[in-house]
């Protein structure tokens, strides 16, 4: 049978415009698709939300690909390997609480189970821009990321969401965006964005879960970008902390959905 090139285009059009339709209106927005954006979206997808997340890059999976300087193999500690174990990927243990795990196989399973979820995932589409209604979050101002990167004048779109978490990494890109447009308080000690502290391994991977929380009515944080905002300190290549916040991040989303 003879391939029909217009067929091929009109049937990625439709589909992804039919996919964008279905998602401008959620329970939750995800921003950021590295581990603990994935899981977040995972388990918040799981749990019957609605839920989009979307990644600026071509690729998902933030920094996990790379392992440590290159060496795709991640360390996980005992209560990280759990929520590993629950996505079906492989750990092999090392030493006393350690495990280490294929980067490459731990963020495609992530990718993919996260999508079989029923979260969806955007690539390609940054945030320049939030809606913010009577000192609340309610959703984001997207655009695509090449417009973004050949600085051109182009008008962005808008999705509505109940809850926005950031889970943009080191650099708090909407947390950021939000103080600096917004005569606002965040929920930190100064108010503000704290800023990432050096690498201490043990202090972050604590601090990564306690740091995951609301910073702002309807802007919750996660991952190491929950540090950068708190003003803690980062971890490395150990994901442990960053799976745990994905989780606690939407526990806490699902707490707040079932309240209203």
């Amino acid at each position: 049978m003879a391939l029909e090139e217009k067929i091929i285009t009109q049937a990625i059009l439709d589909r992804y415009f039919q996919k964008l339709k279905e998602n401008l209106s959620l329970d939750a927005a995800i921003v950021g698709g590295g581990p603990s954006g994935l899981v977040c979206s995972y388990f918040l997808a799981k749990n019957g939300c609605k839920v989009a997340l979307f990644e600026r890059k071509l690729s998902v999976g933030g920094g996990m690909w790379g392992g440590g300087m290159m060496f795709n193999e991640i360390v996980v500690q005992e209560e990280g390997k759990r929520i590993l174990d629950q996505f079906g990927i492989r750990t092999h243990r090392y030493a006393r609480d350690y495990y280490t795990a294929d980067s490459v196989e731990a963020i495609s399973t992530l990718c993919s189970r996260t999508v079989q979820s029923g979260a969806t995932i955007f690539n390609l589409i940054s945030v320049e821009d939030l809606i913010l209604r009577e000192n609340r979050v309610r959703g984001l101002v997207l655009n695509w990321t090449a417009v973004e990167m050949a600085n051109l004048h182009v008008d962005p779109l808008t999705v509505e969401a109940k809850c926005v978490v950031d889970a943009t990494g080191h650099a708090t890109e909407v947390v950021a965006i939000l103080a600096r447009k917004n005569d606002i308080k965040l929920s930190t000690e100064s108010g503000k964005v704290m800023g990432e502290r050096s690498l201490w391994a043990e202090a972050a991977e604590k601090d990564t879960m306690l740091n995951t929380k609301e910073v702002f009515p309807g802007l919750y944080v996660a991952g190491m970008a929950a540090n950068a905002t708190f003003g803690s300190y980062r971890m490395g290549p150990i994901f442990g902390g960053m799976l745990l916040s994905g989780e606690k991040a939407a526990s806490l989303i699902l707490e707040e959905l079932r309240k209203k």
